[in-house]
């Protein structure tokens, strides 16, 4: 059984940048190209999944132009490229997933963890939880309690209305890598792409198709950076672990 994983990074992430520069966006870079500590939040995430021994290959969906100055930069790192793979994403994280799993051919009892460029501070203890429980349930993804209390609204012209309260105990925020037998997942792709249905994440797609999707537990610490706040945090993080290794 092998361990694959998908990490879509074909997104502008102009969240990233400031109000004039998303007008140009020609002009700003994608945020997973966006510099931690001097290493592309990219490379940071990449490392992570190639030091983890138990994953046979890497499929990383980037836009058609950045493909080559991408392959450029992996040159100058001290990353294992044997098991890295390149391939043209689409406009929607949807759209990448699902060109990365037309890329390759797989046995239907392997797993396939999809996970966010610009999560860095993903832990080898998450993706190994993720893992064992694809195993166990088929799909599986990390996720952390739900701390605020989250309200539902109706959007109004000047705002929002609460209409309810959701119930804290039954909710959690979903992280990633999420993690899937290659035939659940391309099961869902497959209906999806076939109703014309766009989720929000795999999950949603897997969901959507009947099958149960378990949960382990994430950790706060596995950020998704998409605002320069996000990246204030990533920071302190970077320098901490910098820290520990020492």
């Amino acid at each position: 059984m092998k361990v694959i994983v998908i990490i879509p990074a074909a997104g502008l992430g102009t969240r990233m940048a400031s109000n004039s520069d998303a007008v140009r966006q020609q002009g700003v870079p994608s945020k997973q190209f966006t510099e931690l500590g001097g290493t592309p939040i990219l490379i940071h995430t990449l490392r992570k999944f190639v030091a983890f021994r138990s994953i046979s290959d890497i499929w990383i969906a980037l836009r058609k132009s950045e493909i080559a100055s991408f392959r450029a930069r992996l040159n100058k790192e001290t990353v294992n490229q044997t098991s890295i793979h390149l391939v043209e994403g689409g406009e929607y994280r949807q759209h990448s997933v699902s060109k990365a799993l037309a890329a390759f051919a797989a046995e239907p009892e392997d797993i396939v963890l999809v996970h966010d460029a610009v999560r860095p501070f993903i832990t080898g203890q998450i993706i190994q939880g993720v893992i064992d429980g694809t195993r166990k349930y088929g799909a599986a993804i990390a996720g952390i309690p739900a701390v605020d209390t989250v309200k539902q609204v109706d959007r109004t012209a000047d705002g929002a209305i609460v209409t309810a309260t959701m119930p804290r105990e039954r909710l959690v925020m979903a992280q990633t890598p999420q993690g899937f037998r290659y035939d659940v997942l391309k099961k869902a792709f497959d209906e999806a792409d076939s109703d014309g249905f766009l989720g929000t994440d795999e999950a949603s797609l897997v969901e959507r198709s009947g099958h149960e999707v378990a949960v382990v537990m994430g950790s706060p610490r596995n950020i998704k950076i998409t605002s320069p706040a996000d990246l204030e945090l990533a920071e302190f993080y970077l320098r901490s672990e910098v820290l520990s290794t020492q």
